[in-house]
């Protein structure tokens, strides 16, 4: 990609994502016909609609680029990873959906040689849409939750740890005693819950300083978040302090735990 196409990329993705939204928002949570996967998570009509949209859609804007998404995911050890990937999560808080919360999302991302390099994650019933390539970027959408157009779009970037200490986000599904411990053994001056990838999006816009997470997550729930972080000035480690990586096929796809912060700590 030149220097000029990974912004045009983002802004291809965040129309996908936007009308992805838009599907998902169709389908009232009492009527999205939930069901458990086998690792006990829901799944439901608008993350099946919204992944059918997505594909077709990538299908047509990167031909022949490897695609992997939640809901159709089939773990194939054996087979070589790709150097460029899409990585995709049609509903990421599918529990925040069904339970009446605005804070899910839908994420797109590019992956080459292991790192996200283009990111696009809309909020749809918070009309939000954020993006990250050569550049970072949010939005706000119309109340049709369409895609405003990139002269709507705004620079975003990371902002400095106030005095007062660090702002965290936390998941509010998944809160652990490993997180817990995280941030009691710091300067913490306040804490924010919230569901799906929108919380790497709260530390890229300068909103918060740290997200940590110690419990497992998948690639497609983190790519687009960490794409849309590197873009604002931000990063993500893992729990070893190395820039996370992705096509982890032996592990399943799986990250094991990651810290994401708005401005690394020096120390």
């Amino acid at each position: 990609m030149d220097a000029k196409a990974p912004d045009e990329l983002a802004i291809a993705f965040g129309e996908i994502a936007c009308e992805a939204g838009q599907a998902i928002m169709a389908v009232a949570p009492t009527d999205a016909g939930a069901e458990r996967k086998p690792d006990g998570s829901p799944v439901t009509r608008a993350d099946i609609e919204a992944e059918r949209l997505i594909r077709a859609r990538l299908a047509a804007l990167l031909p022949g680029v490897a695609l992997i998404a939640e809901e159709s995911f089939q773990e194939h050890r054996d087979a070589p990873v790709p150097e460029r990937l899409l990585l995709v999560d049609p509903l990421d808080g599918t529990r925040e959906f069904l339970s009446g919360h605005k804070d899910f999302t839908v994420n797109i991302a590019l992956v080459e040689a292991g790192r996200p390099v283009v990111g696009a994650i809309c909020a749809p019933a918070l009309h939000q849409l954020y993006l990250g390539s050569a550049h970072a970027h949010r939005a706000e959408l119309g109340p049709d939750g369409a895609f405003p157009g990139p002269q709507r779009l705004r620079v975003m970037t990371t902002s400095a740890v106030p005095q007062a200490g660090l702002r965290a986000v936390a998941s509010r599904s998944h809160l652990d005693a490993e997180t817990e411990r995280f941030l009691r053994e710091r300067q913490v001056a306040s804490r924010h819950p919230a569901g799906s990838s929108l919380k790497f999006c709260f530390v890229a816009c300068g909103e918060a300083d740290v997200y940590p997470r110690f419990a497992p997550t998948m690639e497609w729930d983190t790519a687009a978040g960490h794409a849309i972080l590197r873009a604002a000035g931000g990063c993500v480690v893992d729990l070893g302090g190395s820039p996370l990586r992705y096509g982890k096929r032996d592990a399943g796809f799986r990250n094991d735990g990651f810290i994401a912060w708005g401005r690394r700590p020096s120390g």
